[in-house]
């Protein structure tokens, strides 16, 4: 970082550290003793802006205490029954790592249905998968590469992708917009794979309704793209099984 952003940060941290003390315990959970690295995301995400990023940060951290995320990994979806459903119908799993130990997070975009359960429970499900890879995969990835690590690397698998899905465009709009203003600049790059002809006229929809900062981040691949995730995946991933 530059001197200016050095300062931007500082700046930031005081206006922090004189928030409620319900606020700086929230922020203590969210930041995983990271508290720098977890100011400069939000920075980022307000292009380097002191005042709308402390804006940013202080809606998050009572958007936390108002919906209790400290505690939304104790709190599981039931009846077990309900928490199937939801689950089966949203496929989302731990991959593996890249070869700079970024956690590598698989979605079955084309395959997931969304369609088992009310959008409450899949956008309580989503939440809590955030909530692991911040205050689980991101910490054990760092232990395992002896660094800070605060992002990971997300492969969409569009296999099985249908114009039907489009009729869970709200349930995006409402997951994008809780991922924009909550938790920022938590993934390093998108990768789409196993696009079919179709994929072009959801992305047209989809697009629109995603940050620029995220757009960016997206990477199209033919095909599988195997030759392209091999040259960023540990050799131990396993790719895709379109492949």
């Amino acid at each position: 970082m530059g001197v200016a952003e050095q300062e931007a940060v500082k700046q930031l941290k005081l206006l922090v550290d004189a928030a409620d003390e319900p606020l700086k315990i929230t922020f203590q959970n969210m930041h995983q003793g990271y508290p720098i690295e977890t100011l400069v995301r939000f920075l980022k995400a307000r292009d380097w802006n002191i005042a709308k990023a402390n804006k940013m940060i202080v809606d998050c951290l009572n958007w936390r205490l108002e919906n209790g995320i400290d505690n939304i990994l104790t709190k599981p979806i039931i009846p077990t029954d309900l928490y199937k459903s939801v689950r089966d119908s949203q496929l989302v799993g731990f991959s593996g790592y890249t070869r700079q130990g970024l956690p590598v997070i698989a979605i079955g975009v084309g395959l997931s249905t969304f369609d088992k359960q009310s959008v409450n429970y899949y956008v309580q499900s989503h939440i809590q998968m955030n909530e692991y890879r911040d205050r689980v995969l991101l910490p054990a990835a760092a232990k395992k590469c002896g660094k800070y690590v605060g992002t990971c690397v997300k492969v969409l698998d569009m296999t099985g992708l249908r114009l039907s899905a489009l009729n869970n465009i709200k349930l995006l709009t409402v997951i994008s917009s809780i991922d924009d203003l909550n938790y920022p600049e938590k993934t390093d790059t998108y990768y789409i794979v196993n696009a079919p002809y179709i994929f072009s006229a959801c992305w047209k929809v989809v697009k629109p309704l995603l940050q620029e900062r995220t757009r960016r981040k997206v990477q199209v691949l033919q095909g599988c793209g195997r030759d392209e995730l091999l040259k960023v995946m540990y050799h131990g991933l396993i790719i895709s099984s379109s492949c």
